[in-house]
């Protein structure tokens, strides 16, 4: 699976941004898709994730209430919808393909190559 993230960008602290992730080389709906971040000098933490399954999501408290995670599988695409946004979700944005939606990224298969959002205060 090939993964291309886009959509982050500089945005103000309280303001939007919608992450997207194009999937391809292989079906998509049979994977589960996970978006994870890293700030720098941090660790890659894992922020949200849709199942392969029934689509349910899985959202890490840090961001809950302000991140969702969707994806279409008609357009083999994962978004983050990202709300209310704080100096502190500054970071670079991946997704990533496993079996089953892990929180950890050891379990990941296949990555983006990040897409970079910065929050201004």
């Amino acid at each position: 699976v090939q993964l291309q993230a886009s959509g982050g960008g500089l945005v103000q602290a309280g303001g939007s941004l919608r992450l997207s992730c194009v999937a391809s080389g292989r079906t998509f709906s049979n994977w589960a898709m996970g978006w994870f971040r890293q700030a720098q000098g941090k660790e890659r933490d894992f922020v949200a994730g849709v199942r392969r399954s029934d689509g349910s999501t899985y959202v890490a408290d840090s961001v809950k209430g302000r991140f969702t995670c969707s994806r279409d599988n008609a357009k083999n695409t994962v978004f983050l919808q990202m709300n209310n946004l704080k100096p502190e979700d500054t970071a670079v944005y991946y997704c990533a393909a496993a079996q089953f939606l892990y929180t950890d990224q050891k379990n990941y298969d296949y990555w983006g190559q990040g897409t970079e959002v910065t929050v201004s205060s």
